[in-house]
Formats: structure tokens, sequence, C-alpha cells
């Protein structure tokens, strides 16, 4: 199971990380990066889910409907 973690830093910025869990346990951390602006940590988010959507894989090819 793969969630996104929002933290404080010590600078006082926001940091994101993508975790996976097995077991109950964190087995991996992914830091994707840190931001003060609203915007930046936006960012950071949309990048963060991608880290985790990159994971997955289709339910359907879709390809294979949108063939000619």
């Amino acid at each position: 199971m793969a969630y996104i973690r929002k933290f404080e830093t010590a600078s006082g910025a926001t940091g994101v990380q993508v975790c996976y869990k097995e077991q109950g346990k964190v087995v991996k951390t992914i830091h994707v990066g840190s931001a003060v602006s609203e915007k930046g940590i936006t960012k950071l988010l949309h990048k963060a889910q991608e880290i985790i959507d990159g994971d997955k894989s289709p339910l359907f090819d879709l390809d294979k409907y949108n063939k000619k």
C-alpha cells in the first residue's frame, strides 16, 4: 500500500514523501521534495500521486479499444 505523507521540515517548509507499507510497517520511502508556497506544495503532491499511479497496472487495455 502506498500513501502520500506531508510533514513540516526543520526550516518550516512542507515536505512531501511517498511511503510504502507492507504488513503495517513502512518498507520504502521516496522523498519527493519540499516547498514553502501552496503552489509548490500542490506541484509536489501531484508529482507524488504520479509516482503512486506509475506503480499501478491499468484494469483495461484501452489501446485495444481505440484501434480503428
